[in-house]
C-alpha cells in the first residue's frame, strides 16, 4: 500500500531526539531528559480515595458522558484558581482540555492557515512546534535574554510580517530555558499584540512552581482587548496522568476552541475531571504546591552546585526562579546531540535533551535542556558528576 498523505503531514515527523531519549528508559541511565515532576511527591493516597469515591457515587455520574466544555464544578474551581492568581475569570470563560497540549493544537487549527506566521521565543517549547506544524505555519523566532523574549525584536518582527497570526510564549520559567518574562516586557508584548492585531497564546504549565522572586501578572490579566488565550494545567502541580488542562479566552475564541474539542475527542475524561474536582474540594492544593516548591528549589540548588563543581567553566546554565529546567549553553561548535549519542549515554550513562530542535528556524546545536525535578538528590549529584567528567575528558571543542 502507498497511501497518499495530505500536505500537512510533511512537517509531522518523529523528533530527532526520540530514539536517543528512548534509551533513557534504561534504569541504569540517569535521565535529566523528560519534563517529569517528582513521582515520589504525587498525592497517591488522596487520589486513590477520591477515585474510589467518585466511582462509587450513586448514579455513576463520573463514568458517564459529560459536557464537552467540562464539568461545571471543575470549571468553577479553575475560574477561582485564576481569580486567586489575579486574573479575572468566570466559569463560562473556561474550557477543560485533555492537557494544555490540546490547547496548543486547537489554537493553531483555529488561527493559522498554511504560510501564516507564528511568532515564538527562540528557543521555544518543542511540544508546541509539534502541535503547530500540521497547520503548516512559517515561524519567526524572537531572541531571548535574562528577561525573556526581547520585545524590541518582537516589534520589528511584527512590523515586517503582516501575516503574523499568533505570538506563542511561555512567560513563566520558560521551557526550555527557565527564563521569566519581565513585567515591562509583558506590558510591551500586550501593547504590540493590540497594535498589530495578533492573538497571544500564553502557555503557563509551570507558573505555580515559583520558588524565588516576585510573582508577575499573567498576560491574560493584562489583556485589554480579549486577544490572549491562556493555557493552564494540573500536570505539574497535581499529576500529569490525569491529563487535565484548561483554556481561558474571550467568548469568540473559546467558542471556536470548544467546537474543535467536540471534533477532537467529544470531551475530556469524566472520571478524571470528577476526581480532580473532588480533590480540589477535599484537599489543600496550595499546601501541596508549597511542598513541590520547597523540593524543586532544593533540587535546583543541588544541580547548579554540582554543575559549578563538575562542568568545564566555559559551560553556562540558567538559574531559574521556578519550573523544572535549567538550560545549558556550551561553546560554539559543540554538538550536544552527537555528544549525548556518542559519549553521555554509552559512557557516562546520562541523558538530557539536546537543544537544537527547540529552535524553530535556525537550529543551534550547542545547548541542552536539563531537568532537575524528576531525579533524587543523590542521582542528581551522581549524574552531573558523570556528565561533567565526560565533558572534561572530551576536551575543548
Amino acid at each position: 500500500m502507498s497511501p497518499h498523505f495530505a500536505q500537512r503531514m510533511e512537517k509531522v515527523e518523529p523528533s530527532a531526539i526520540k530514539e536517543l531519549l528512548a534509551l533513557g528508559a534504561d534504569p541504569s541511565i540517569i535521565s535529566f531528559g523528560g519534563g517529569y515532576p517528582d513521582a515520589s511527591l504525587f498525592p497517591a493516597a488522596q487520589l486513590e480515595q477520591v477515585f474510589r469515591d467518585v466511582i462509587r457515587a450513586p448514579g455513576g455520574a463520573a463514568m458517564q458522558y459529560a459536557p464537552s466544555d467540562g464539568l461545571p464544578r471543575l470549571r468553577e474551581q479553575i475560574a477561582a484558581l485564576m481569580v486567586n492568581d489575579g486574573t479575572p475569570c468566570r466559569p463560562e470563560d473556561v474550557l477543560v482540555l485533555q492537557g494544555s497540549q490540546q490547547g496548543l493544537d486547537f489554537a493553531a487549527k483555529m488561527l493559522v492557515d498554511p504560510g501564516d506566521v507564528i511568532v515564538t521565543e527562540d528557543p521555544t517549547f518543542l511540544g508546541a512546534l509539534i502541535a503547530f506544524n500540521p497547520s503548516q505555519p512559517a515561524y519567526v523566532a524572537i531572541p531571548m535574554d535574562a528577561d525573556g523574549m526581547r520585545t524590541d525584536a518582537l516589534e520589528v518582527a511584527l512590523k515586517a510580517n503582516p501575516r503574523a497570526r499568533m505570538i506563542y510564549t511561555v512567560p513563566d520559567f520558560q521551557n526550555p530555558t527557565g527564563v521569566t518574562l519581565s513585567l515591562e516586557r509583558r506590558k510591551h508584548l500586550i501593547a504590540l499584540a493590540n497594535q498589530y492585531d495578533v492573538i497571544v497564546l500564553e502557555d503557563t504549565p509551570y507558573r505555580h512552581i515559583r520558588f524565588a522572586g516576585e510573582t508577575l501578572p499573567t498576560l491574560k490579566s493584562l489583556d485589554t482587548q480579549g486577544r490572549v488565550i491562556h493555557l493552564g494545567s494540573f500536570s505539574k502541580v497535581l499529576v500529569p496522568g490525569l491529563r487535565i488542562g484548561w483554556a481561558v479566552a474571550a467568548p469568540a475564541l473559546l467558542e471556536k476552541m470548544a467546537l474543535l474539542k467536540v471534533a477532537a475527542d467529544t470531551q475530556t475524561s469524566t472520571l478524571n475531571m470528577a476526581a480532580t474536582s473532588l480533590f480540589l474540594d477535599r484537599f489543600d492544593l496550595t499546601a501541596h504546591i508549597d511542598l513541590l516548591r520547597r523540593s524543586y528549589r532544593h533540587k535546583k540548588e543541588v544541580m547548579l552546585d554540582a554543575i559549578r563543581q563538575h562542568f568545564p567553566q566555559d559551560v553556562t546554565v540558567t538559574d531559574p526562579e521556578g519550573g523544572l529546567f535549567t538550560w545549558a549553553s556550551f561553546p560554539a561548535g559543540f554538538d550536544a546531540t552527537a555528544f549525548m549519542r556518542d559519549v553521555a549515554l554509552p559512557l557516562a550513562r546520562v541523558a538530557y535533551v539536546p537543544g537544537a530542535t527547540f529552535f524553530p528556524v535556525d537550529e543551534q546545536p550547542n545547548h541542552a535542556r536539563i531537568n532537575y525535578s524528576a531525579q533524587s538528590e543523590d542521582r542528581i549529584r551522581e549524574g552531573i558528576a558523570a556528565l561533567g567528567k565526560a565533558l572534561r575528558q572530551a576536551g575543548p571543542v
